[in-house]
């Protein structure tokens, strides 16, 4: 009989959920975008009301509405959700509050019990199994973060000091489960709301970004993934957990006691592509429609004919400063009258490139490995321009994975493998994951390239005292 695994992806921006079969293939997906956070004051990011919840089931409804199986056949669904999210419940595991958004200031600050309506704590991935399941059980793999969790164990925390920095009290936290074990079975009423069978197992996956990794092939230390997303970073894998590295930090993976090691990253990678072409407004669409293109597809052909290096323009992607640098802005440097707006497009690419190339190269320094091949995920990997300036920038072939929804694929991995689909997480992962076209690097690219780096990774040493400045003027 040919079986079916499910994906569900609880992202930032949307939720996906996609139907796949045991050779990664989507059969039926399903969409919905999420509300826009409330912030009702500074620091405050809540999502409103029953979002996430609600959210699951519109896009699990869908994906099962075109379903063309039976749904007997499904064996399974690997639950990924948002990381570094806090939830507060009431006993009978209902909200007590809105969920407190990753980039709300609260998460980084210990519980404080204010409300005693609130019997538990968790993590957005915590609340939708129970949603899901009744239980209140949640992957060990999402409790980065401000938590009692020892990373060594995956286990909470025995040390009394650990647990009251965290400030939760032991009978408020769920029990913790490994990647790939069962948290439970759909209940009836989640399957009213979500169309998925009642009983069908939910497995435990991890946190997002591990997910993504896993459902892009990420296996081996000498492959780096980058993550093209509102937020951008690199990762690889590993069996250490190192703790107290300068640039990188250290993560669960997907696989019990395995961990994802993390770089530096972009806090506006692909947002900044996104702004600069709704900057350039009406003259970019009348321009795509003229060549029956995309605004995307029209900005990714014309920065394909730039050369390489934008005739001198770089650009530095802090249109979001990092937090240990909040002076910073964004900025475009190099004007003489040989750029134009695809000049500008393309040096937000480059910059994204060098960036990433700049802090992928300290976590390898530090790590004492190297790179062998570039793994490009997100929606920036389906543009050919982009896949080409990391291969030139990094030096090495950059490839792109076929399907592209790497968190949802990598949650339905950890369903299969759970579930004993497959013998291991290895074999489901060759069975399941298909690597795409392949970019090899040009030579003179490269060189200029390089040549080009050691320029742009001293800009702001130099620019830094400029935006002090204008910051005491502008904020």
């Amino acid at each position: 009989m040919t079986g079916y695994l499910i994906g569900i992806d609880n992202g930032s921006q949307s939720t996906k959920v996609t139907i796949f079969d045991e050779r990664g293939n989507p059969v039926s997906q399903g969409r919905q975008a999420l509300r826009p956070n409330h912030t009702p004051r500074p620091g405050v990011v809540e999502h409103p009301d029953d979002d996430l919840w609600s959210s699951v089931g519109a896009a699990c409804r869908e994906a099962m509405a075109g379903f063309p199986g039976d749904p007997a056949e499904i064996a399974g669904v690997g639950l990924c959700t948002i990381r570094f999210c806090r939830v507060l419940l009431r006993a009978d595991g209902t909200l007590a509050q809105p969920v407190l958004s990753w980039m709300d200031e609260r998460v980084s600050r210990p519980y404080a019990h204010t409300d005693e309506s609130v019997a538990r704590v968790t993590t957005s991935s915590g609340y939708i199994t129970h949603r899901m399941t009744g239980e209140f059980r949640d992957t060990a793999a999402n409790y980065q973060g401000m938590w009692p969790i020892d990373t060594d164990t995956w286990q909470w925390s025995e040390d009394p000091e650990v647990r009251e920095s965290a400030g939760i009290p032991a009978e408020m936290l769920f029990e913790l489960a490994m990647p790939g074990e069962t948290l439970g079975g759909v209940t009836a009423a989640a399957a009213e709301h979500t169309g998925l069978p009642v009983g069908l197992p939910v497995v435990a996956t991890a946190n997002d970004k591990a997910v993504e990794a896993l459902g892009c092939g990420l296996r081996g230390p000498g492959d780096l993934l980058i993550s093209l997303g509102t937020y951008i970073a690199s990762m690889t894998v590993g069996e250490r957990n190192i703790q107290g590295a300068t640039s990188f930090w250290t993560n669960f993976g997907s696989v019990a006691h395995e961990y994802l090691y993390e770089s530096d990253g972009i806090r506006r990678g692909m947002w900044t592509a996104s702004w600069l072409r709704d900057l350039f407004g009406e003259e970019v669409v009348q321009g795509a429609q003229r060549a029956g293109l995309s605004p995307e597809e029209y900005l990714n052909a014309g920065a394909a004919q730039v050369p390489a290096g934008c005739d001198g323009l770089m650009a530095v992607l802090d249109w979001l400063a990092p937090t240990d640098a909040p002076h910073r802005k964004g900025a475009f440097l190099g004007f003489d009258g040989r750029q134009g707006r695809f000049h500008l497009y393309r040096s937000v690419l480059e910059a994204i490139a060098l960036t990433m190339y700049d802090r992928a190269g300290a976590m390898a320094d530090e790590l004492g490995t190297g790179f062998e091949r570039v793994i490009v995920s997100g929606g920036g990997a389906g543009a050919d321009v982009m896949m080409g300036i990391i291969a030139d920038v990094f030096g090495v072939p950059a490839v792109r994975t076929v399907v592209n929804d790497g968190a949802g694929l990598g949650a339905a991995i950890c369903a299969g493998v759970g579930l004993g689909r497959f013998t291991g997480v290895d074999e489901a992962v060759a069975a399941m994951v298909s690597v795409g076209e392949e970019f090899r690097p040009d030579v003179a690219n490269h060189e200029l390239h390089a040549r080009q780096h050691e320029v742009y990774r001293d800009i702001t040493r130099h620019t830094d005292e400029v935006f002090r400045r204008s910051a005491r003027i502008f904020g």
